[in-house]
């Protein structure tokens, strides 16, 4: 039976959250983590050490975003950081488990955004690796390729009134 993405509910993070956090983003790195030979204590230290700096990053440097638990059923299934200013929603980092990718929830979510993005007269950046999946579906989203910043591509949906002011 497909999930009905409505039934997700969001709730600010807590400390008591690391763990599942730290699991969560473990399965984002899982794939490129079976080219290397590393043992699974190597990988677990690997995994916590990545996690514990890309968590500072985003507290440190977004300070004021809304970092949210995914919740289904009242159970953790992802983690969406959002980051808003005046002009623009800035998508952090969405993530969910493997088990609830492609059901169309993390359109769902970003339609959301979109929406607000929209009646705000804003736009919604993210960055995204060339070889993440996700890529896909933002270009289906219509976000736009604007740039390269590092091994991240910066992509940018735009309102249609936001594009005509902007020519």
């Amino acid at each position: 039976m497909p999930l009905d993405p409505n039934q997700i509910t969001k709730r600010p993070i807590e400390t008591s959250d690391m763990p599942f956090l730290q699991h969560l983003y473990g399965t984002t790195r899982a794939p490129e983590l079976t080219t290397v030979d590393w043992t699974f204590e190597d990988k677990a230290a690997f995994i916590a050490q990545q996690f514990q700096a890309q968590h500072h990053h985003y507290i440190s440097y977004y300070h004021d975003a809304t970092f949210a638990l995914l919740l289904l059923d009242n159970q953790p299934i992802g983690r969406l950081y959002v980051h808003r200013s005046p002009s623009e929603i800035c998508i952090i980092d969405i993530a969910l488990l493997p088990a609830y990718c492609n059901q169309g929830l993390g359109s769902f979510l970003i339609k959301q955004l979109m929406a607000e993005a929209e009646a705000h007269n804003q736009k919604v950046s993210l960055h995204v690796e060339p070889y993440n999946p996700a890529l896909r579906l933002y270009q289906r989203l219509d976000f736009q390729y604007i740039e390269q910043n590092g091994i991240y591509y910066l992509m940018c949906w735009q309102p249609k009134s936001t594009e005509q002011e902007n020519t």
